[in-house]
């Protein structure tokens, strides 16, 4: 199973080639022309979004720009780990063609704020599966698919060096009885053991807190080892999931994300929060 992200090499092959392409003091059409690649394919590989890497081109860009032998063996190899399919590929009805997962896989931090649901990386099965329900007819093999892509991408925090997890939980997600009472004691004494890891914090963010800065909805920041690897946001959507990476919005979101903790409880209020209401399902039992 791939333990890379592909999307991240092709985000690197694309800093590599648009870095030579300003060393060499070039405007695109100026290096398609001289390389002999043409200038949409170069600026789709100079953007990550090329999903086909030539060899051909490589070795032409290679030419062209002068490049040493171990630059580029490099392109090649990012060129290669780039067509390598990770376990979320299996899941493409489940995640669509940009897969959150992808991401996840490298990432060294993941920051999230969730306004009405428990993060997707802390779910129980039965609360995956009452979630994609969302209350309609559906049958158990519609739902069966979609909580074991959920499950799979749990994985990344059992790893030997796991990403560090930082989740702000606003109050309603912990009070809408998801999946009905049961269900959802499940779910608060699942998150009370989470809480626990060393890598992993949540805080409650409660109703008193009043308004702040994530009240436009969830989002999640993913930051990476790398310092080339620049964070990018993932917003989810009803029908897909957007990726943002502009510096400017990934500085509205930090920011968010700073509001939303400093408003928050700390991690060991969080977790008391979290056994009160999960005693006071108990007692309504």
């Amino acid at each position: 199973m791939t333990s890379h992200s592909p999307n991240i090499r092709r985000r690197r092959l694309g800093h590599v080639l648009r870095g030579l392409r300003d060393k060499a003091g070039l405007t695109l059409e100026a290096a398609a022309k001289g390389s002999g690649v043409p200038r949409s394919t170069l600026g789709r590989m100079e953007t990550s979004e090329a999903r086909r890497l030539r060899h051909t081109d490589l070795d032409a860009l290679a030419d062209f720009y002068g490049v040493e032998t171990q630059t580029r063996e490099g392109m090649h190899e990012l060129a290669r780990q780039a067509k390598q399919s990770g376990w979320w590929s299996r899941y493409k009805d489940v995640f669509g063609e940009h897969a959150l997962p992808d991401w996840e896989a490298e990432a060294a931090a993941i920051r999230a704020f969730q306004a009405q649901l428990v993060p997707g990386l802390f779910q129980t099965p039965r609360y995956a599966a009452a979630v994609f329900r969302g209350g309609r007819a559906i049958s158990e093999e519609e739902v069966a698919r979609p909580v074991e892509a959920r499950m799979n991408r749990q994985a990344i925090l059992n790893r030997v060096k796991p990403p560090r997890m930082t989740a702000v939980i606003d109050e309603a997600a912990l009070r809408r009885l998801v999946g009905g009472r049961e269900v959802m004691l499940e779910q608060l004494e699942h998150l009370g053991h989470l809480a626990m890891r060393h890598n992993i914090d949540i805080q409650v963010l409660p109703y008193e807190a009043g308004e702040h800065l994530g009240m436009e909805g969830s989002f999640t920041i993913l930051d990476f080892p790398e310092p080339k690897d620049t964070p990018i946001v993932y917003v989810g959507t009803a029908t897909t999931g957007l990726f943002l990476e502009r510096p400017e919005e990934i500085e509205e979101y930090n920011v968010a994300f700073g509001n939303l903790q400093g408003i928050s409880l700390s991690t060991a209020r969080s977790v008391e929060f979290i056994d009160e209401i999960a005693a006071s399902l108990k007692e309504q039992a």
